[in-house]
């Protein structure tokens, strides 16, 4: 890029602003200078900058340096500017281009893996070190789109995880140590600049994500004609990974945790899908919902979010869910709706969370039934954990506030607190059945690490004869010779597992591993078995191959 458009938007003989072109410090094989600057303008954001064939390239951070190992805040790269800029902390008038304050936050030389700075940009791919006065560590610039003047681009903190900066630490220049506020009232350093302050649609997007982190403006309401052009089509849902405690870093949402089935709306004009997680097509199964999708204010649009029945207290039950289905009852169904990924012609999937959730609240704020918003519940995990555990439901939802949507992944930017032990597993056949009961005992589950099924228990509650009628009868069309499970028969402290003899290995019937149903359990054992299993359900909305053991 170098300083042309750079120079192209200012006057010289207007601004103090310095134009480039002094001798350059002495660069360091694989590394060189590093500059962030904190930058109170239309909104509070970090101007991250780093040395670079004679320029320093610079991205705007809405929220800063990450410090959490494998957390992500949006950068936006905009213009080169000259070396002499790292040095500059002062004051940019009001009404000017970046008017506001702006103070010399931390410094000091970087390095790149690989030595080879230049390539990694253009490959969009950047694993840096810094060498600050603050920051000290690995981070990542990963480029996620192209845009002809501002491409957008991820920074991650990689390496080991860094404690949060401290607010005092955090307001005080490396430079002078003043504040924002001293450096605002003293006015000693001062330029103009004969641009005057725009609002292109990815400055929107920037202020957004910083909107609520200040205090002194009010949000941005963005539009739809904010974001790029998009299709709407079938998007691989994003996946929360399993905690045993909240996380102590970042800046989490939280939701409560559903227990239904997860559910695509794609409008497409006049046509409705709904799609499941593996693309199986929901729509004659829950036509109040595409009814009421086909009826929102959009052209067309793609909306993630979760069916669910609920009992008298206003629970989630997959329980309840599943006995609607099988047995045609009337138990009214709920779309709790919580992501917005296209709209309009429009890709929301790169915008920020926090984003996606005003567009899609403004969206469905006359939906009808069964069409509903799932909000914010608040902000502290260990206070909204004992209440949900109080009511009896299975847990809640966490996702970092800026982050993007990565379709199909668990990349730890949704993360999913349970007061409930619930999972999937895969059936892989079933016991003769005893007493009274008619069609089968238990089912023997499991589930998969690489190509392998692991037994992980039997489950014989759950059940009543209508269903155990119903299941019999799939089951029969699966049913094969030899047991799928590679661990059955076996031994553990000379007993045999599950009481699973080789004698009562004949007696049972094996199916294929096409089946997979969610359990509630109340723990793992030591051996790594099912302690008190119970069925809840069968899941057509999940491959069997996907199903693995849960671990936090």
């Amino acid at each position: 890029m170098g300083l042309a458009r750079y120079k192209a938007k200012r006057d010289f003989s207007v601004t103090a602003e310095p134009k480039g072109g002094k001798p350059l410090p002495k660069a360091v094989k694989g590394a060189s200078r590093f500059v962030i600057q904190k930058h109170d303008a239309s909104r509070l954001h970090y101007d991250f900058r780093l040395q670079m064939a004679g320029v320093l390239k610079s991205w705007a951070v809405p929220k800063g340096l990450p410090w959490r190992k494998g957390e992500k805040h949006l950068a936006v790269e905009v213009e080169d500017h000259p070396i002499e800029y790292a040095d500059f902390e002062g004051v940019i008038p009001e009404g000017q281009y970046g008017g506001g304050t702006v103070m010399v936050w931390d410094r000091g030389d970087y390095f790149v893996y690989g030595e080879k700075p230049l390539e990694a940009l253009r490959e969009g791919r950047m694993h840096i070190v810094l060498h600050g006065e603050k920051a000290r560590g690995e981070w990542a610039l990963i480029r996620t789109r192209m845009d002809a003047n501002k491409p957008q681009w991820l920074l991650l903190k990689s390496g080991e995880s860094l404690p949060q900066m401290p607010k005092k630490r955090d307001d005080e220049s490396v430079k002078t140590g003043r504040t924002m506020e001293q450096i605002a009232q003293a006015r000693d350093a001062e330029w103009q600049s004969n641009r005057m302050e725009d609002a292109t649609p990815l400055k929107k997007r920037i202020a957004a994500a910083a909107a609520k982190r200040t205090k002194k403006a009010p949000e941005t309401r963005l539009e739809l004609s904010d974001f790029p052009a998009g299709k709407p089509r079938f998007i691989e849902p994003m996946k929360p990974k399993l905690l045993d405690a909240p996380p102590q870093h970042g800046d989490w949402i939280y939701e409560l945790k559903f227990d239904g089935i997860r559910l695509l709306a794609i409008k497409n004009g006049d046509k409705v899908s709904l799609l499941s997680r593996n693309q199986n097509e929901l729509r004659a199964r829950f036509t109040e919902i595409a009814e009421a999708v086909a009826k929102l204010p959009v052209r067309d649009c793609v909306i993630d979010g979760e069916v669910v029945a609920l009992d008298d207290k206003g629970r989630s039950s997959f329980q309840l869910l599943q006995a609607r289905e099988m047995e045609g009852g009337t138990t009214p169904i709920y779309y709790y709706v919580f992501d917005l990924l296209q709209a309009d012609g429009h890709s929301l999937v790169d915008a920020p969370l926090t984003s996606r959730k005003e567009s899609l609240a403004r969206l469905c704020a006359d939906a009808d039934e069964p069409i509903r918003v799932s909000g914010e519940i608040g902000g502290n995990p260990q206070a909204l954990l004992a209440e949900v555990k109080r009511r009896g439901l299975e847990g809640i939802v966490g996702k970092l506030r800026d982050s993007s949507y990565e379709a199909g992944r668990r990349s730890g930017a949704w993360i999913k607190l349970k007061c409930v032990n619930q999972q999937e597993f895969v059936i892989g056949g079933y016991t003769p059945p005893g007493g009274s009961r008619k069609h089968f005992g238990a089912l023997l589950v499991g589930y998969y690490e690489g190509k392998r099924l692991l037994f992980a228990g039997k489950v014989g509650s759950g059940f009543n004869a209508k269903l155990l009628a119903a299941l019999h009868k799939n089951f029969k069309q699966e049913e094969r010779a030899d047991c799928p499970f590679a661990d059955l028969p076996s031994k553990q402290g000379g007993q045999w597992v599950q009481g699973i003899t080789p004698a009562m290995m004949r007696r049972c019937t094996w199916v294929n591993p096409v089946f997979v149903c969610q359990l509630k359990f109340a723990e793992w054992t030591r051996d790594g078995k099912l302690r008190q299993p119970v069925f809840l359900g069968m899941r057509e909305d999940k491959k069997p191959q996907s199903v693995v053991r849960e671990n936090a």
